[in-house]
């Protein structure tokens, strides 16, 4: 691990859902619908007794008011917002969408998990600062 990963945010927690994403991820393999994933990512991050809220509306504002209502996957300890996919790879449209739940929200980190053929992780971030 290099010192510039140690520097980031909630580095310990995003540790432990990975983990847990390769858990699932060997235990289930590919092929499942994203709830299947989600559903076994929430029953696996609570033995490290971690708050797990699934399908957890993000509202998108504009000039004070609701303009767009999205759900995100997983929140983890109101601190790491998961976004599972089930697909042949990672999309940039993916990365926009979990980038833009930061944005919307004040939560700072993100992880894209991909239940794939071949497992994949993002990482993103956005500081509130520039929120």
């Amino acid at each position: 691990m290099n010192a510039d990963y140690q520097d980031y945010k909630h580095v310990d927690l995003t540790e432990k859902i990975i983990k847990t994403f390769y858990n699932v991820y060997n235990t289930l393999g590919y092929g499942f619908l994203e709830k299947v994933y989600e559903n076994a990512m929430v029953i696996e991050l609570s033995k490290y007794s971690l708050k797990c809220s699934a399908q957890v509306p993000i509202r998108v504002l504009y000039d004070g008011r609701v303009v767009g209502e999205y759900f995100a996957d997983i929140i983890v300890d109101d601190k790491v917002i998961v976004e599972i996919k089930a697909a042949k790879s990672l999309l940039k449209e993916y990365e926009a969408q979990l980038l833009n739940y930061l944005k919307a929200t004040k939560i700072e980190v993100g992880l894209l998990l991909n239940f794939g053929v071949h497992p994949e992780v993002k990482r993103k971030a956005f500081d509130n600062r520039r929120k």
